[in-house]
């Protein structure tokens, strides 16, 4: 026989309180963005959301996951809603999120069924995945790096007059970058090998936020070795991660070919580790490489 909360729901008036609800938090958050003259975006940022949360309260859970799912949906969208510019931190959260909501409610209810009533002290243990990064727990390996490699058509002389010439924008290739809307230089100024010289990645607004600006120099230059330090970083990506250093080194790969190779450490800004790292690294490697495409290293 199926459990009480597998049967057949109802639509009840809680349901459709909180779809009033949900739809009154989502004009307020419009009417806020249209003042501020982001009504361009409103309507994908706001609208869209509000309305799937709306329809998601007024469909009540078959089981108790069932309900979790809709309940974690519905808050993970009115927080895209309430953050606007920062909806794509709730969209890289959203596997983390659901994960540990579906993993409390099984523990929880496996709890409930056990006759052993000391099976409850595994419910705090859920808490410890989100001590990290949070004051009570220490950051576990925030110094992080990232390294690219690429080998390109061009003999070594052709590689260092293109670094020479500097960065410029460029149409990113990488699919995770475009589906997640990461932001990426819309203006480059500078160029140079020198000591000294420097590089400035501009990040226009958008709906994500103020742009902003990241300032490279180049610390050290050698024959097939340049490195970076960032002086100064006002932009966007800085509530993710901070910039620390780049190395960059090319060599030639024969056939008229060189190979290139960039490492960039950084530091982390999003926890727990175990999730943001990886996570992190891999979209770094993501923007690496639309920095070599930016040099036109293809």
């Amino acid at each position: 026989m199926p459990e009480a909360d597998e049967t057949h729901p109802e639509r009840t008036t809680a349901n459709w309180v909180l779809a009033a609800l949900v739809t009154v938090f989502g004009l307020v958050v419009f009417a806020f963005a249209v003042a501020e003259d982001r009504a361009d975006s409103a309507l994908l940022f706001v609208a869209l959301p509000v309305l799937l949360a709306a329809a998601l309260a007024l469909r009540p859970g078959r089981t108790a996951h069932g309900r979790v799912f809709v309940v974690t949906t519905i808050a993970l969208l009115l927080a895209a809603v309430a953050l606007h510019e920062g909806a794509i931190c709730v969209v890289l959260a959203a596997p983390l999120v659901y994960a540990v909501a579906h993993g409390s409610t099984a523990l929880i209810r496996l709890v409930g069924r056990s006759s052993r009533t000391y099976a409850v002290i595994a419910v705090p243990l859920l808490l410890l995945p989100g001590i990290e990064g949070s004051g009570i727990g220490p950051r576990i390996a925030p110094e992080q790096s990232v390294e690219v490699t690429r080998v390109v058509a061009l003999p070594a002389d052709q590689v260092a007059a293109r670094l020479a010439a500097g960065p410029r924008p460029a149409p990113a290739r990488s699919v995770p970058l475009r589906l997640l809307g990461v932001p990426t230089p819309n203006q480059v100024d500078g160029d140079g090998l020198d000591p000294g010289d420097r590089w400035v990645f501009g990040y226009h607004g958008s709906a994500h936020g103020p742009g902003g600006h990241l300032l490279a120099e180049v610390e050290a230059s050698e024959p097939g070795h340049l490195s970076f330090r960032f002086v100064e970083d006002t932009s966007i990506t800085g509530r993710w991660f901070t910039w620390r250093h780049a190395d960059l080194r090319w060599r030639p790969a024969g056939a008229g070919r060189t190979q290139v190779r960039i490492t960039v450490d950084y530091r982390r800004g999003l926890d727990p580790s175990w999730y943001f790292g990886p996570l992190q690294n891999a979209l770094l490697g993501e923007g690496v490489e639309h920095l070599l495409d930016m040099l036109a290293l293809r």
